[in-house]
């Protein structure tokens, strides 16, 4: 079996997406509640030096996020709304407010791997290739790998 320890991100070439997949040591439940309790989110997003305060969570079906994060002196904030917040899979929009007018629509699975372990599968709709691009361009990938490295850490103690 080959264990990721880094996420994989690739473009799409045909369409403005970019696709983000990560095996974890961890269940999907224990995954999906990283990604939807407040507290818990908000210890392990972003890149490695990031404070993340929550503004606002309702993460269920209808509800709205957002947060900002203070990284070497910069600041940024971030917002969307949850769409679909189910224990396999959340759909959700996604912006951050330094590019305001480029919203993506976001949808993350959880597969049982078995043994333990979790795939957590990415996909992120971007509404121009060039959005996609800048994202991708911007620091996105050390963010993502930073982040999920935080996320083994915690998730290894126990989630708490």
């Amino acid at each position: 079996m080959t264990t990721r320890t880094g996420a994989t991100i690739t473009a799409d070439p045909t369409l403005p997406i970019i696709h983000i997949t990560r095996d974890f040591a961890a269940s999907p439940e224990q995954l999906f509640r990283a990604h939807t309790d407040p507290e818990l989110f908000a210890r392990w997003v972003g890149p490695d030096g990031t404070d993340t305060k929550i503004e606002h969570w309702d993460a269920a079906n209808g509800g709205s996020f957002r947060y900002g994060g203070v990284s070497g002196g910069q600041e940024y904030r971030f917002r969307g709304c949850f769409h679909e917040v189910r224990t396999d899979r959340i759909v959700q929009t996604f912006t951050w407010e330094g590019m305001p007018d480029d919203v993506a629509l976001e949808t993350l699975t959880f597969e049982d791997l078995g043994g333990g372990r979790t795939r957590l599968r990415a996909q992120s709709l971007c509404n121009s290739f060039e959005a996609r691009d800048a994202w991708l361009s911007s620091g996105m990938e050390s963010g993502v790998n930073d982040g999920y490295a935080k996320l083994d850490a915690m998730l290894a103690g126990g989630g708490r």
